[in-house]
């Protein structure tokens, strides 16, 4: 059902975690679905230089996550808030039709993390 690098992905998550202070923060997801994910991104000057993510779901939102995260550090606001999450789907390698909505989960958060950052700044 899933590839080897969600597997991956899923078992060994990196960037799992919050920061403390972060400069911004998206929480997406519900209860109903069962998929509720949070990143949190440190940014210095426009640049994100740390991604965190605690993340309530099954194996692809949990490797969505982690691999987001680590997609996104180092980039610009600009450049992360292009990623999407077909980007994740092919890092990962595929994912089954009925999981994309993890993929798109992740790349919501982010955006929501970059605007919430967006709005302290001004």
């Amino acid at each position: 059902m899933y590839s080897e690098k969600v597997m991956e992905a899923f078992k060994n998550p990196q960037n799992v975690g919050e920061i403390e202070n972060p400069d911004g923060i998206g929480t997406v997801g519900n209860e109903k679905c069962g998929d509720i994910m949070q990143i949190s991104l440190r940014i210095e000057n426009d640049v994100i230089v740390d991604a965190k993510f605690k993340t309530f779901g099954c194996a692809a939102a949990i490797a969505t996550s982690s691999t987001a995260t680590q997609m996104v550090i180092g980039m610009t606001i600009e450049e992360a808030l292009k990623l999407t999450n077909k980007r994740v789907i092919e890092v990962l390698g595929g994912l089954p039709t009925q999981k994309i909505h993890c993929s798109v989960l992740a790349e919501e958060a982010i955006k929501k993390a970059i605007e919430d950052y967006m709005s302290k700044k001004k």
